[in-house]
């Protein structure tokens, strides 16, 4: 499809943050990485500062590096997403353990202060397993009710779904900005509102949009939020979560992992605990300093890029993965699974066929890489800064011809 790639060609040559590209490690073998919404690749200055780190900040200073640096760096490296990525102030966001023990231990304090005669938790029926199973266990552990969402797949959750379970009863209600399935992107500010006018705490998992989405939690009046740092951000595999708490609900819920790093005074060592009264109150035990290195550069390249500079260039290439997929993929029976609507949909397109999980295994060993999810689907991820309009439709003639090789 040579209209297709001619297009490509142009869309990149127009490209505002096409520079950006050289700014990332090349993968010898790789000749389109579809997976960004699953891992962000790594910056090309990466390897520097790990061995700068280990030489200097760990090696040459050792333990005065805390006192130095790394005592604050959880809060200030929150303050730094929450400006460049989640619209916040700074003092609501700090970054610390997974995406699941941030989502527990604030879950659980939001279903522990909850009023009288509030015993239920939303959550969507097809959100993400950890989500889900965490909501379970902390309905078990609290005594509340977990009442399902269970809204169109594709569209995803929308201001009538909500409007139509909460009540006096719901305590709160946890979703997804974006639908890790069908990039379904969620209305933030409205649902928020119809939580917020039931009275009942607003949660939202910002792991698909983080980076990615421009979004503005305070002036929507979001209560808490978790997100994490190795896809849009780049941090790497593992890296640490972050989690929002506004200012208003600081000191008033109370996390259930009271390790000494939330303590009000950390070396105090006394013999009953006492809470942090600021952001700091949601650590546990000691952060993972070494694992915040590599979302630091990710944070200037957005920063430099502008969110809403993202969010064009995200909003570009999935328009891009949708006609090829209209052009290509759709006359040889695949299904769309993604909003078609640009304003309705995060940085990722999935699409389904039977044949997929073959198809996966055949594209990644032909250097082409998506990701597969059950049961048929395959999600095109594109990463504004580190993916081409190229790249994006060779991954889609990829899968086309994945699929006409072996006669489907």
């Amino acid at each position: 499809m040579t209209d297709l790639l001619d297009t490509a060609r142009a869309l990149d040559a127009a490209d505002p943050l096409g520079a950006h590209l050289d700014a990332f490690l090349e993968a010898p073998g790789v000749t389109a990485y579809l997976d960004g919404n699953s891992l962000g690749r790594p910056l090309r200055d990466i390897p520097e500062k790990i061995a700068a780190f280990v030489r200097d900040d760990w090696g040459t200073r050792l333990i005065r590096s805390w006192d130095e640096q790394w005592m604050a760096l959880p809060m200030e490296l929150g303050d730094r997403i929450a400006r460049v990525a989640l619209g916040a102030a700074a003092g609501q966001t700090v970054v610390a353990d997974s995406t699941s023990v941030l989502i527990y231990k604030l879950m659980r304090a939001a279903l522990g202060a909850a009023g009288d005669g509030r015993t239920e938790l939303v959550m969507e029926a097809g959100n993400f397993p950890t989500d889900r199973f965490l909501a379970e266990g902390v309905a078990a552990e609290t005594g509340m009710t977990l009442r399902w969402l269970e809204p169109d797949p594709v569209r995803g959750v929308t201001i009538a779904d909500v409007e139509a379970v909460v009540s006096e009863r719901t305590a709160l209600v946890s979703l997804s900005h974006v639908d890790y399935r069908s990039g379904a992107l969620a209305d933030m500010p409205g649902i928020t509102a119809a939580v917020r006018e039931a009275g009942a705490l607003m949660m939202w998992d910002l792991c698909h949009s983080a980076g990615v989405i421009p979004m503005q939690l305070d002036a929507w009046g979001v209560d808490i939020a978790v997100g994490c740092t190795y896809k849009y951000l780049n941090g790497g595999p593992g890296s640490p979560a972050f989690a929002y708490l506004r200012h208003g609900l600081q000191g008033v819920l109370r996390q259930p992992i009271q390790g000494w790093w939330s303590a009000a005074d950390i070396f105090a060592m006394g013999p009953e605990y006492a809470p942090a009264g600021d952001i700091r109150q949601l650590l546990s035990g000691t952060p993972p300093v070494t694992s915040m290195l590599a979302m630091q550069g990710m944070l200037e390249l957005i920063e430099q890029a502008t969110i809403d500079g993202v969010r064009a260039k995200s909003t570009s290439l999935t328009g891009l993965a949708v006609q090829a997929y209209d052009e290509i993929l759709a006359p040889v029976g695949v299904r769309l699974l993604s909003p078609r609507d640009p304003e309705l949909r995060g940085s990722h397109v999935t699409i389904g066929h039977p044949d997929f999980r073959e198809v996966t295994q055949r594209l990644w060993a032909d250097g082409i890489i998506p990701d597969f999810r059950f049961p048929d689907g395959i999600r095109l991820g594109l990463s504004p800064l580190s993916t081409s309009h190229v790249e994006t439709v060779t991954g889609v003639l990829a899968v086309r011809d994945a699929l006409e090789s072996d006669g489907r």
